[in-house]
């Protein structure tokens, strides 16, 4: 009782420096360190931007040669105790205590769960990845057919190992807020090995490095869709393909997205999420039926296949000189998803509450692991199936021209009822659903800096979520004029230099997690066999 007073009086100085009497509710230290951070880099950026794209390069290569270990070794270790958890005894522990419901649908959760997660990458990657692995056969998945391979090499990347981190992260977030009713902030899931100590400096500076980890991951998402909705326009209307038009789209989107964070989570951010997944299911059931369709279901089969009996192997697999196709590739994806774990954890234990541990883990591992295979095996089986029958054009666009690989792939099927028609819908489609989840991620982002920054807090004022709103457009519109022509490997860059601090968080946390689990675990089984001794003593009296 008295840990508890003290825990109580702790989060209360905790929220007395949020400065409620200007109008605002935060925790000055990480709100101001984060903001201050953010604010300088982009400043000395732009008005250096050949010494900072010089400055990236150097970063990458030393993060990808000397660290590529940890985001390999890192990424395993959380498949396995999510594994560890889900099929263990504590997976019947209830996220929010025994008597919590689920707050959302299935539909709604899982529509949620796929538009913050990968939304914005699915669009950008699925064509030109499976393509290029396919054309230049990776170090991995090795003596299989080459289409085949190709496909399980693109699941690698997003599988289990983005699902795993992302289930991770967001089941401590959720427990140690509906559980231990401490702040929905990443400080909080270290309580069980820091105890008090997270209420100040410590948990500043953890909550701190979630947000710029946060930021630049979303900054990368929205700098590839930016591009992408670039090369459509250009693709459709002659639109000029340029950094200075891809700025103008992340600020005219960035002001759609300020609305609809605004309007919260079960407004703007749920509509927008159900959008996304209805509008991407009736593009992939056209390309699937317009495609080679057969060959797509029985290269799924043989794609899924590959992956699984596998995976153990080349999950582990370092290139000798740490650098490479790996660097390009595998670390970069760990450390996307790596830095997107504090913004889409925090958001999926924000609608999780009710679930059990296993139906959580299983949940966010299986559902959307299969639905980004699918979608992946539609996109790319079809690339493929056209670059051969085009003689290698697609490829060729894709190599040119990362972003306007989708755009391509619609020009090039073979849809001689209407096709003008079809192609115009088509190609309106793709960037409708480009801007949805451009807007979706913007502002789910938004609100779960603002929960870090304001220390856990559910509600905030709405102007925060703005600020927060604008910054991470500022901050992806600086990434592409540092960049310029080659604005994707700044993106890259930056993602995977604040993806590193945080691999080694995470990886602290999940024991944390599990210490806290089984305390958990150990009351909850206590209350369920006294509610059973209650029942029988009732039948037998």
């Amino acid at each position: 009782m008295e840990t508890e007073s003290k825990k109580q009086e702790l989060e209360q100085q905790l929220y007395s420096r949020n400065f409620t009497h200007l109008g605002f509710d935060l925790n000055p230290v990480v709100s101001f360190a984060s903001g201050f951070f953010i604010l300088i880099f982009v400043m000395y950026a732009l008005f250096n931007l050949d010494h900072t794209n010089e400055m990236i390069s150097v970063i990458n290569e030393f993060v990808v040669t000397r660290f590529d270990w940890v985001f390999i070794m890192s990424s395993n270790l959380f498949i396995i105790l999510c594994l560890y958890l889900a099929f263990s005894k504590l997976g019947n522990v209830r996220i929010g205590g025994l008597n919590s419901e689920p707050e959302f649908s299935n539909f709604a959760w899982y529509s949620m769960l796929i538009s913050a997660g990968m939304g914005i990458g699915l669009m950008f990657w699925a064509v030109g990845e499976p393509l290029t692995h396919f054309i230049t056969e990776p170090p991995i998945f090795g003596g299989a057919e080459a289409d085949a391979a190709a496909m399980a090499t693109t699941f690698f990347h997003w599988g289990l190992h983005p699902w795993a981190i992302y289930a991770l992260m967001a089941l401590a977030l959720a427990f140690f807020a509906f559980n231990r009713n401490l702040p929905l902030s990443l400080r909080s899931v270290f309580y069980p090995l820091f105890k008090e100590k997270v209420y100040g400096t410590l948990g500043d500076v953890i909550d701190t490095f979630a947000v710029i980890s946060t930021l630049f991951g979303l900054a990368t998402s929205l700098g590839l869709g930016t591009k992408q909705i670039n090369s459509g326009l250009n693709y459709m209307l002659g639109i000029e393909n340029s950094v200075g038009v891809q700025v103008a789209l992340i600020a005219v989107i960035t002001l759609f997205a300020t609305f609809s964070v605004m309007s919260g989570i079960h407004k703007g951010v749920r509509f927008l999420s159900e959008l996304n997944i209805r509008l991407a299911f009736v593009f992939m059931v056209a390309i699937f039926l317009l495609g080679p369709t057969a060959y797509i279901l029985r290269l799924f089969s043989n794609s899924v296949g590959l992956y699984f009996s596998n995976i153990v192997e080349y999950a582990s697999y370092m290139t000798i000189d740490g650098n490479g196709w790996q660097g390009d590739w595998s670390i970069f994806y760990l450390a996307w998803w790596i830095s997107w774990s504090p913004f889409v954890g925090m958001f999926i234990a924000r609608v999780s509450k009710g679930r059990t541990i296993r139906e959580f883990i299983l949940g966010v591992l299986v559902v959307p692991s299969l639905l980004s295979f699918f979608w992946l095996t539609v996109f790319g089986g079809s690339a493929m199936t056209i670059n051969n029958a085009s003689g290698g054009a697609l490829f060729e666009t894709v190599q040119d021209n990362y972003p306007i690989a989708l755009f391509e792939l619609v020009d090039l099927l073979n849809m001689p009822f209407l096709a003008g028609l079809l192609r115009v819908f088509m190609f309106i489609l793709i960037t409708a659903l480009v801007v949805s989840y451009f807007i979706t991620s913007s502002d789910s982002g938004s609100l779960v800096v603002d929960k870090i920054t304001s220390g856990g807090k559910i509600n905030s004022p709405r102007h925060q979520r703005v600020f927060w709103a604008v910054l991470e457009g500022l901050l992806a519109a600086t990434l592409l004029l540092i960049g310029g022509e080659k604005a994707l490997d700044a993106l890259q860059t930056a993602v995977i230099t604040a993806g590193l601090p945080l691999a080694f968080i995470i990886a602290v946390m999940a024991f944390s997690l599990i210490k806290g689990i089984q305390t958990t675990h150990y009351k909850q089984k206590k209350i369920k066999d006294e509610r059973k001794f209650k029942r029988l003593f009732k039948k037998l009296s």
